[in-house]
């Protein structure tokens, strides 16, 4: 029954981080905040600790399933991962090469009004980069109802995880877009995960085709965590990073 109720309840809390997150006054302090560099860590541990290896195992079904002829070998599964990487990192490139007269705090009516073609491409920065956002939102969203071993502890973990890893996202996108975001690219974040969840209620998946989306996360998730910690002017806390990381990794070995 637990593992019917949970995924709701934690699509609920995730989307609670998009909404309330903006409201912690961390997106402009510099040193970056600890409590940023702590979810970081322990985001990363998820992905490098349980996630991966849950990775390994649907690999090696996939090798096995018809579904997937192209899966050959456990390694062609990794290649997702690294799909998953390269994707966020050339959106973020796209994202940071918008035009510099743009402002991050312009609201999402100016954005959108389309009065000059600075706007419009400010504009079309914006919804292309949330709407990526968007989409991975609705991915996490969707494997809170199909986990690869289902169970209480590994759900709870998966969530716990996501949400410290949205977490850092939404102070990444604030800083970013300032108050374009926070009118309408939060919402949208916060609904889609809600969206997600409902699709993987209504759907099932292969054991063999989850090893994908989970591939796919793992090194998106890694990516968007690594992006927000090095650059240098974000003057992160290694320490924090590594209490985070630490600490959830020893979680994870003792469950």
């Amino acid at each position: 029954m637990w593992l019917v109720v949970l995924p709701a309840v934690f699509a609920v809390c995730l989307a609670a981080v998009h909404v309330v997150v903006g409201r912690l006054q961390l997106v402009e302090t510099v040193p970056r905040s600890g409590w940023l560099s702590f979810a970081g860590g322990a985001s990363v541990a998820y992905v490098f600790v349980h996630l991966l290896p849950e990775v390994g195992v649907a690999a090696r079904t996939a090798t096995e399933s018809p579904l997937l002829p192209i899966v050959t070998l456990e390694r062609h599964v990794y290649v997702v991962s690294l799909c998953g990487f390269v994707a966020f990192y050339g959106l973020e490139w796209y994202a940071t090469t918008r035009p510099p007269e743009t402002s991050a705090g312009r609201s999402s009516v100016d954005a959108a009004s389309g009065d000059d073609e600075t706007v419009g491409s400010a504009a079309m920065h914006f919804w292309i980069h949330i709407g990526v956002f968007a989409a991975y939102n609705a991915l996490i969203g969707y494997l809170l109802v199909h986990q690869e071993e289902p169970s209480v502890t590994g759900l709870s973990l998966f969530a716990l995880a996501m949400g410290l890893h949205l977490f850092v996202n939404d102070f990444g996108l604030y800083d970013h877009y300032g108050a374009a975001y926070d009118e309408v690219g939060r919402w949208l974040l916060a609904a889609v995960v809600l969206a997600g969840t409902a699709v993987g209620y209504a759907t099932h998946i292969d054991d063999a085709l989850l090893s994908l989306p989970l591939a796919f996360l793992a090194g998106a998730v890694v990516l968007n965590v690594i992006k927000e910690e090095l650059p240098e002017e974000r003057e992160s806390r290694f320490p924090a990073f590594l209490a985070g990381a630490a600490g959830y990794t020893a979680v994870l070995l003792l469950l």
